[in-house]
């Protein structure tokens, strides 16, 4: 049997058993391919909302309620980096935000676009699992933490931890990124333009991380990767698709994978344990 491309770039090297994880559709499941309750919303439909004197909750609320009216386009003014905001759309959408946005912004997602002018605090779309978000300046820390699906863009830098626990999707910072990103790192692929700080890649199970300028330093388990020609297309079509490119090719990057040392921790012998760690 014919494998998929995905496999070659080595994202699916482990052996997984038990129950399988893949579920299967039919075009004839169309109630299947949405949330129950969720919103017919037409993108040409267009709103305004000034967030203001709302808190975040109102907000929230808000935003379900503008939806629920059709409403496929919301401008969403004066956010006042309040927590919490945009968070647990399952629903189409395309989100403006004018201005920055505190913790644990637009998490919990899976389906809409959102854009966001300003900066984000830590935490931005944390568990998110489908859609986009683009941050246009600088995140916080654990940017797409336990990430599963979708594209979460930072034009700026980012803080340490991006992308903790990440268990899918793509995450894309347009300049540097802190200590211990991908820490943990169970799937997907994170990219990086600038520079990464200390322990890149720390503890990663599986995944895979580019770089386009100096690593401070591989955290545990993690190593470098040989940069294919799958490689080249697949970071050459996502940045194109996000006006993104590198100041010495796609190329030239570092690739970071998991060693796989640690799939095997606790089988291993004390003086292999120490020569892992």
């Amino acid at each position: 049997m014919k494998q998929h491309i995905s496999h070659e770039m080595g994202m699916h090297t482990e052996q997984l058993a038990g129950r399988t994880q893949q579920r299967f559709f039919s075009p004839e499941e169309e109630e299947n391919f949405v949330y129950p309750g969720s919103f017919d919303v037409d993108f040409n439909k267009r709103t305004e909302l000034d967030a203001g004197p709302l808190d975040a909750k109102q907000i929230n609320l808000k935003l379900r309620e503008l939806m629920s009216q059709g409403y496929g386009t919301i401008v969403l003014k004066n956010p006042g980096a309040k927590h919490g905001v945009a968070v647990g759309i399952l629903n189409r959408l395309q989100l403006y935000i004018e201005g920055s946005l505190g913790y644990f912004g637009c998490g919990l997602i899976d389906g809409p676009n959102i854009r966001i002018k300003g900066r984000v605090g830590w935490s931005c779309g944390e568990n998110m699992m489908a859609g986009t978000i683009i941050v246009e300046k600088n995140a916080g820390s654990t940017f797409g933490a336990a990430l599963r699906g979708g594209d979460l863009v930072c034009l700026g830098d980012v803080g340490a931890r991006t992308g903790i626990d990440m268990k899918g999707g793509t995450i894309i910072v347009g300049g540097r990124t802190g200590a211990f990103s991908g820490f943990m790192m169970q799937r997907g692929r994170m990219v990086v333009l600038g520079d990464a700080g200390k322990n890149l890649g720390d503890s990663m199970y599986d995944g895979t991380i580019y770089v386009g300028g100096k690593i401070a330093d591989l955290g545990v388990d993690a190593v470098p990767g040989e940069m294919t020609d799958l490689d080249v297309a697949w970071l050459n079509r996502k940045l194109k698709l996000y006006g993104l490119e590198t100041p010495n090719g796609v190329e030239n990057m570092t690739k970071i994978v998991a060693g796989k040392k640690l799939w095997n921790y606790d089988n291993l012998e004390p003086s292999e344990k120490k020569i892992v760690l």
